[in-house]
């Protein structure tokens, strides 16, 4: 991909992107800036408000300040770059522009979207805008964002807001119980990032949401005059094992591709890999407005998929069912926490341990990068902190035994909460003693463990001495951070 032009667009109608509110629109509706079509002029059409215009258009501001319009993106993302098309705008286009985000998760109302304790920052500073033109600004900065505010300065008509980058929803409600899901989805995450071609509609359609409407909303290439075929390649959402495709070539009927062939590899990064695929769909036949389907008999992980038709034509939708793996999820999640605005990243980190300092610590060694880099971070800072912030992270945790806490620790303390026995009684003696003799609560990573074991543990630990003890409940606290960042990243 070069730039951000190849790149979806975050806000389109059709993945779920909303003008939600807007200060005015006195001359022409807020919706306009996301519809689909280029913007036209009609002459002699006026409306009871004036000109009718084909965008957003506010009154004459008489008095200080500026307009403003929030979207809500149809898929949660990095925004990489903005297009500001003021075409047909020419005396009437505002004098500069400037676009903040946030993130608020759900389906907040915009009154929620724009209460007073919700953070905005910006994405592009006051920037000029010419009129009668589609302008392309780059944005630098890699946070996670839901919502996008355009703000014209001071006053005017816009057509078009294109809002594009790269599609990071929260997977882990995406995917069923067993991690399944569409991988190639650009709902889910999944990407078309290159093509041989796409001269009569975009590759981008073939990961859309719903079926297509018509021959041009799919992927459909020229035809070829020369040796060779046409093909696509989709990132997918996150490494999965590729259990079924379904090649859909509705309302392609005297050009739908003559055969096809899915090959899938294993790489990182956004470069098109140019070695290691292996096929999982041989060269098939394919037919004309039909959907294909083909069970995918490959244990291996994938990262991406290439779609290859012989020799040319067009495809309505591709969808690449599969399973999430282990380290899939692993460098979804490590991905998906590095560009977290601070204070979610922060409210996220807290589940797995609650001290302060630890959570400071983490937020601001950010990016990781990785898994293993991540989880050596949460080792590291622990490792560092003070027995005050210790304490803090150890009070956080209920009682071996009690029924109350979060859901984590209610999972973690399954096998206490159902022990027989005098056991449950025995356990809670025993931790009136530990805190009387160490003022802490006792800590144990209960994961695995049985109510007996554990009780036995706190029997043996109550002949450490404070300091001895402070640091075994502290490497305690260390293991079960590491499975609760496990935790984290899956559903």
């Amino acid at each position: 991909m070069t730039g951000f032009a190849d790149l979806v667009d975050l806000a389109a109608g059709r993945l779920g992107g909303m003008v939600l509110a807007a200060n005015d629109e006195f001359f022409a509706e807020k919706e306009n800036l996301l519809s689909p079509l280029p913007p036209v002029f009609e002459a002699g059409r006026y409306t009871d408000r004036g000109k009718w215009m084909d965008g957003w258009e506010t009154r004459r501001r008489r008095t200080p300040g500026s307009d403003w319009a929030v979207v809500r993106l149809g898929v949660p993302g990095v925004v990489r770059g903005v297009v500001v098309d003021t075409t047909h705008f020419r005396g009437n286009h505002p004098e500069a522009f400037s676009l903040e985000g946030c993130a608020v998760e759900g389906d907040p109302p915009a009154a929620e979207v724009l209460a007073d304790g919700v953070r905005w920052h910006e994405l592009v500073g006051r920037t000029p805008l010419v009129g009668d033109s589609a302008q392309r600004f780059a944005v630098d900065d890699a946070r996670r964002v839901t919502h996008v505010r355009l703000v014209i300065h001071p006053d005017g008509g816009v057509a078009r807001l294109r809002v594009q980058g790269d599609p990071l929803p929260d997977l882990r409600r995406l995917a069923d119980r067993a991690g399944g899901m569409d991988l190639a989805a650009v709902v889910n995450g999944g990407q078309v990032t290159a093509a041989s071609g796409e001269f009569f509609a975009s590759r981008h359609n073939l990961v859309m949401v719903g079926d297509s409407v018509h021959m041009g909303d799919g992927w459909e290439t020229r035809r070829r005059r020369g040796p060779g075929h046409d093909w696509a390649v989709v990132r997918l959402a996150a490494t999965g094992v590729v259990e079924r495709v379904d090649i859909d070539t509705t309302h392609y009927k005297g050009n739908h591709p003559d055969r096809c062939s899915v090959e899938v590899c294993t790489a990182g990064g956004d470069a098109v890999p140019a070695e290691g695929w292996r096929t999982v769909v041989p060269e098939t036949r394919l037919g004309p407005h039909a959907r294909h389907l083909f069970g995918v008999d490959d244990p291996d992980p994938a990262t991406h998929v290439r779609l290859n038709i012989f020799p040319d034509g067009g495809v309505a939708r591709l969808r690449v069912r599969g399973r999430v793996t282990d380290d899939g999820w692993r460098a979804w999640g490590t991905r998906w926490l590095d560009v977290l605005l601070r204070e979610q990243a922060e409210t996220v980190l807290r589940a797995c341990c609650a001290s302060t300092a630890w959570v400071a610590g983490m937020t601001a060694r950010r990016p990781f990068g990785d898994f293993g880099a991540l989880t050596a971070a949460a080792d590291d800072v622990w490792r560092d902190l003070g027995a005050a912030d210790r304490l803090e992270a150890f009070a956080a945790h209920p009682r071996i035994g009690d029924r109350e806490g979060s859901a984590w620790s209610k999972q973690e303390q399954s096998a206490a909460a159902g022990a027989g026995g005098d056991t449950p009684t025995r356990l809670a003696a025993g931790n009136r003693v530990y805190e009387e003799r160490f003022g802490h609560v006792f800590l144990i990573c209960a994961t695995g463990r049985s109510a007996e074991e554990m009780l036995a543990d706190l029997d043996r630990r109550l002949g450490n001495d404070p300091d001895t003890e402070l640091r075994v409940a502290a490497e305690e606290q260390r293991k079960i951070t590491r499975i609760r960042m496990e935790k984290l990243v899956r559903p």
